[in-house]
């Protein structure tokens, strides 16, 4: 019976989300939207990003951590100088609805001191998703901002050594 009852709240999770076109959105500004960090603090992003330079890394599926701790390494090792944050971004009611599974089910999978870099999204996911488009969910957006939430960078295919240069490229650019 259990079982069921999980089967039938994944497919309510992932059966109800809209599908967006992917698009370049280098040059505009993020919308702004309010998200809550793992340590229950409430983020309005971009308003709340004070630093010159800021890295986005969304998710919109949770396969998409496989390919942001490829980003997450590729930074560490590359000793990238930049504030980062995850952004798990779901849309629809259903997962709001399990909003606190969710994001229980992360801090058990994230250390404590990460938690004020993880940043979810519920009530405005659709609205990210429908900005970046979501095709190719599993693939991380990457997306560097001003502290005027202008998109530097962006970057949707998954990631590879020459995004990470071209990002790196763009950091310098910018600072």
């Amino acid at each position: 019976m259990r079982t069921k009852i999980y089967i039938f709240a994944l497919l309510l999770l992932t059966g109800c989300s809209t599908q967006y076109a992917n698009k370049d959105i280098t040059g505009q500004i993020f919308p702004s939207v309010v998200g809550t960090t793992l340590e229950k603090k409430s983020v309005s992003i971009p308003g709340d990003f004070n630093d010159d330079l800021t890295l986005l890394l969304i998710g919109y599926k949770q396969n998409s951590q496989f390919d942001i701790d490829r980003w997450l390494i590729a930074l560490d090792v590359t000793e990238t100088q930049v504030k980062v944050y995850e952004v798990p971004t779901i849309q629809g009611l259903f997962p709001e609805m399990f909003s606190t599974v969710i994001d229980n089910g992360m801090r058990a999978g994230i250390p404590k001191p990460l938690w004020q870099g993880v940043v979810t999204i519920y009530d405005d996911g659709e609205k990210i998703q429908a900005f970046t488009g979501n095709e190719n969910a599993s693939n991380t957006r990457v997306v560097l901002l001003n502290k005027n939430g202008e998109i530097l960078y962006f970057y949707d295919q998954g990631f590879a050594v020459d995004a990470l240069n071209k990002l790196r490229m763009a950091l310098v650019e910018h600072q």
